[in-house]
């Protein structure tokens, strides 16, 4: 079923648009992100990098992964690859390039918002979020990252209970993926039960490199506008019974005997 869903989704990338500027960013990050994908078995999910660019007016977080498939829309032979690495996919077993974590984070898109695009299945929707609206508590903890000296604050954002630790000496207000609002850079993030875990691992400073709005490449090939807690809903469905969800926005049922299943991973956000 993981083979067939696979092609699906490569079949699905064919059509490509040009990306939009927003931006032109000045400073890089880099983030190794680890989350355990069944918290009773304690298995951990793919080993995920995420790619923070901040820029002037805005900021945008995406998976590295993610962002090289975006790429390799671009590519106009780009069917060539995809047949070649699902061959490789049959013949090994090795996975082709996918996206991991599908949620793209454009914080202070529109100004004085966030504007998230994420994917389920066949289809990419988008919404706004709120910004500015983490209450953090600053502690006098610090230690060291990548030469550093971070300080340590806390917080309960959307389910979790998070540590975070900030770099004073980079005076910028952002972090992974929708963490932000404290006066430093966000250089590693957990939650209490250790679910989730962000750990800087790059940081440059960088000149025009664009940042741009990634287009909608499955599905109807646009995005579909819905709001945060619809989408946390569908999110929930689509992880308690995937091939369900798959069926209802296709019409191919990949597995008739598939039931509703418990909910052992704990997604970024639980509300």
């Amino acid at each position: 079923m993981k083979q067939i869903l696979m092609l699906l989704l490569l079949c699905a990338c064919c059509n490509v648009s040009a990306q939009k500027k927003l931006d032109n960013a000045n400073l890089e990050c880099q983030y190794q992100y680890i989350y355990v994908k069944d918290s009773l078995k304690k298995i951990m999910g793919e080993d995920d990098r995420l790619i923070l660019l901040v820029g002037p007016k805005l900021s945008k977080c995406a998976s590295y992964h993610s962002i090289q498939v975006d790429s390799l829309q671009e590519n106009p032979k780009r069917r060539e690859i995809f047949d070649a690495e699902f061959k490789e996919l049959l013949r090994t077993g090795v996975q082709p390039r996918h996206k991991r974590m599908k949620a793209y984070v454009y914080k202070n898109l529109p100004e004085g918002k966030m504007t998230v695009t994420d994917g389920l299945t066949m289809q990419d929707y988008i919404y706004t979020d709120s910004l500015n609206n983490i209450d953090w508590t600053i502690s006098d903890s610090t230690k060291t990252i990548l030469n550093y000296t971070v300080q340590m604050a806390t917080c309960n954002y959307r389910g979790h209970y998070w540590t975070a630790w900030f770099a004073p000496d980079v005076p910028v207000s952002d972090g992974p993926w929708k963490l932000h609002g404290l006066p430093g850079i966000i250089m590693e993030a957990y939650d209490t039960k250790a679910y989730h875990h962000f750990t800087l691992v790059g940081i440059r400073k960088v000149k025009d490199m664009p940042i741009v709005m990634s287009k909608a490449y499955v599905g109807t090939k646009k995005f579909e506008k819905t709001n945060r807690k619809s989408f946390l809903k569908m999110q929930r469905q689509y992880l308690e019974n995937m091939t369900g969800m798959i069926k209802l926005e296709t019409g191919i049922d990949l597995d008739p005997n598939s039931s509703r299943k418990v909910l052992t991973f704990q997604p970024l956000e639980t509300e």
